[in-house]
């Protein structure tokens, strides 16, 4: 069986063809620019040229591209942007539009004369398509697996980093598993728009299944052979803009905290984790230091006070000297395939008819109920 995974992070979108005939080191594997990063670079390009850009598409990743297009604004160039293409900015409209963003009908899109249209969009089959074909690789796939971090489309006036963190705090109170921040088509919450606008980018019919990055990232890590074996784990994923650490035992989670990874030092990550584990981090303090927040779990409380402590993620390098003496996960001897790996986990468990090919070649030794 062929999974197509693709981990659409803020730096880099990693993806992976998985082969269920072949080892997964033999799989094929591209580690290419972020949707938003592809997005900013063409802003910019426009800015250069004196070009007024037009957004179109659909809401994705900001970041690059929302700092690209601020950058478009102050040079005193026009910007305009249908209304799924400027929720990727914010969502309230009237926020973008006093960013200096024309906010137009589709059909308007189409008649602006000189502007540059862009095309907003996480995912693009097609593109990938192409490259697989460049280089003679069938580019047909029997599943589709999808990851980004999605803040969700939070009320007027009310923090998104807060929104966010209330659906993490909802999936582990639900079932407390890693695997359950795993959703079928039908299953994905309303308010997560990102992912839903990724999903619509999806042309064709085969099964699928979409994850968050965060554990995503941890489920692959877990899929590394000594990290695998303890008993109780630290997982930090650290991307290029999210933090985010998990206590775990296995899939199970005891605790978690989410960052920004540039606002944090390697000492201030230590710190973090530190008081994760020893159950003193308080979520109003991650929050008001601009992070998300932690969460313990209700219920059994973790055994050892010294978890192993395994890193993965573009952004690792933080660590590499850390008090933590953190294991610098490469699941199938790839770290930046983490996500990737995870997400084909997580189909595995979301398509049960595909549960024992999959898992028989990705985790041969690991238990997984």
């Amino acid at each position: 069986m062929r999974i197509l995974a693709v981990d659409a992070g803020t730096g880099t979108q990693d993806i992976l063809l998985f082969d269920s005939s072949l080892p997964p080191e033999s799989s094929l594997k591209l580690i290419m620019p972020s949707a938003t990063q592809i997005a900013a670079r063409r802003i910019r390009q426009a800015t250069g040229e004196g070009r007024a850009v037009v957004l179109t598409g659909v809401t994705m990743g900001g970041g690059p591209c929302h700092r690209a297009l601020d950058e478009h604004l102050k040079a005193g160039l026009k910007a305009y942007a249908t209304p799924d293409a400027a929720r990727t900015f914010d969502d309230d409209l009237d926020v973008v539009q006093g960013m200096g963003v024309i906010v137009v009908s589709e059909d308007e899109a189409k008649h602006l004369g000189d502007a540059r249209q862009i095309e907003m969009a996480d995912l693009d089959l097609d593109a990938i398509r192409r490259v697989l074909a460049a280089f003679e690789v069938n580019s047909d796939f029997d599943g589709l697996a999808l990851a980004c971090l999605d803040h969700g489309a939070a009320p007027a006036g009310y923090s998104d980093r807060l929104f966010r963190f209330e659906h993490l705090r909802r999936v582990v109170e639900g079932r407390n598993d890693l695997r359950a921040f795993a959703y079928l088509p039908d299953e994905l919450p309303a308010y997560l728009t990102r992912a839903r606008a990724m999903l619509g980018c999806v042309d064709t019919d085969v099964p699928l299944v979409l994850l968050d990055t965060g554990p995503a990232a941890a489920l692959g890590a877990l899929q590394d052979p000594v990290v695998a074996q303890q008993d109780e784990q630290l997982v930090i994923n650290l991307g290029n803009m999210h933090a985010l650490a998990f206590h775990l035992r296995g899939t199970h989670v005891y605790s978690l905290f989410e960052h920004h990874t540039n606002l944090l030092s390697a000492q201030e990550i230590e710190s973090l984790s530190e008081g994760l584990v020893a159950s003193t981090l308080c979520h109003e303090d991650v929050f008001a230091s601009h992070g998300h927040g932690a969460l313990y779990a209700a219920g059994e409380r973790p055994s050892n006070p010294h978890p192993f402590v395994a890193v993965t993620g573009p952004q690792r390098a933080k660590l590499r000297a850390s008090t933590l003496r953190p294991y610098f996960a490469v699941p199938h001897g790839d770290m930046m395939l983490s996500g990737c790996f995870g997400l084909v986990w997580a189909f595995a468990e979301k398509h049960p008819q595909h549960r024992q090919e999959i898992l028989a070649r990705l985790l041969p030794s690991a238990i997984s109920p």
